[in-house]
């Protein structure tokens, strides 16, 4: 708690330091849109980045996604990854959750680095984009954005929650009142109404929408195939997962009509190398080869450990859950982006 109170301090600091000046913000030439959250992962970013990537698309916009690749090795400073229907980047180089956005959206260039602002520059001069998705960004207050989209958990009660390292909070619940969009996730596991009025008392222009999760196939994590919700007939299964909140995915296949045998958390952004692939050997056999469900997140770091059978149909018991997220009041949360969108490329 101490060391809270502290970052507590550093945090107020720094976005005194933007605000006054003292620290500088660089714009970049196109509009730009953050997705991000207060707490440490765990919120459903990396869908509603390619929900939002598609709804752009969609009307006409050429988006680019900046990230900074949390949890890839040592590398190059920048990674730029074009556009491509048979792209695959290893996550190991570029982050597990570039990844899996340049599997979900071919046609979006993505450029990982940790200074954003050179990211985009990168995206605007190489691939002409008219739009900048900053993934991970509400901190990220070194580069300037036209739209704040904050996604809140609707299973976790963040007013409650703790700063780091004693919690898992970057900033307090009152940094919301930066947030022009606030989105809450996963209220199919929980009622949002308490949430929903919490923003509204720190932040009464904030837009609120909800959104849940669907589930809409699976994928074969050796091979990478997608394969129907069918081939995973038997409703009793096993899972494992290494995500920001692994209570919210098993939830979810309760939701979805699983019964969940037995159950194994691991580390966010988990490589899934020597132990760990010891004790997902152990689960299946224990399990006796019932189907184990993981994220597709998780299903990516698998892969570079797992070599399938060659003409093999189904070569692992362990599915991901390939899903996508449906938004309550979708062509309101629309109208509302493109026209904070419209305005801010008038003023560019």
């Amino acid at each position: 708690m101490p060391l809270a109170t502290g970052f507590r301090m550093g945090v107020a600091l720094r976005a005194a330091a933007y605000r006054r000046g003292w620290l500088k913000t660089r714009r970049l030439n196109r509009p730009v849109v953050s997705v991000g959250n207060l707490s440490v992962g765990g919120t459903g970013k990396t869908p509603f980045v390619a929900f939002l990537a598609e709804l752009l698309m969609k009307r006409g916009w050429k988006p680019s996604i900046l990230t900074r690749g949390y949890g890839r090795r040592k590398g190059a400073n920048l990674v730029v990854i074009a556009p491509g229907a048979a792209r695959a980047p290893d996550p190991r180089e570029v982050g597990d959750e570039p990844a899996l956005l340049a599997r979900k959206l071919p046609e979006v260039p993505i450029i990982v680095c940790v200074d954003r602002y050179r990211a985009g520059m990168v995206a605007e001069e190489k691939f002409g984009v008219d739009v900048h998705i900053l993934d991970d960004g509400f901190q990220h207050l070194a580069l300037a954005r036209d739209v704040d989209i904050v996604l809140l958990d609707a299973t976790q009660e963040l007013l409650h929650y703790t700063l780091l390292p004693a919690g898992r909070l970057r900033e307090p619940f009152s940094a919301l009142t930066r947030a022009h969009f606030v989105v809450i996730t996963r209220t199919e596991l929980a009622d949002s109404e308490p949430l929903e009025e919490q923003v509204r008392q720190i932040n009464p222009q904030a837009k609120i929408f909800r959104c849940a999760t669907k589930l809409l196939a699976f994928r074969d994590a050796a091979s990478g195939d997608l394969v129907s919700l069918s081939a995973v007939g038997d409703k009793m299964v096993s899972a494992f997962c290494g995500i920001g909140n692994p209570e919210a995915f098993f939830g979810d296949l309760g939701k979805w009509g699983f019964s969940v045998k037995a159950k194994k958390e691991f580390p966010d952004h988990c490589r899934y190398e020597g132990l760990d692939l010891v004790e997902l050997g152990m689960m299946i056999e224990e399990e006796n080869a019932r189907p184990l469900l993981t994220t597709e997140k998780d299903a990516l770091n698998l892969q570079k450990s797992m070599k399938p059978a060659r003409g093999a149909q189904t070569s692992s018991a362990i599915f991901a859950c390939v899903i996508q997220l449906e938004m309550t009041e979708a062509e309101a949360f629309e109208e509302a982006m493109l026209e904070h969108l419209k305005a801010a490329k008038v003023n560019a």
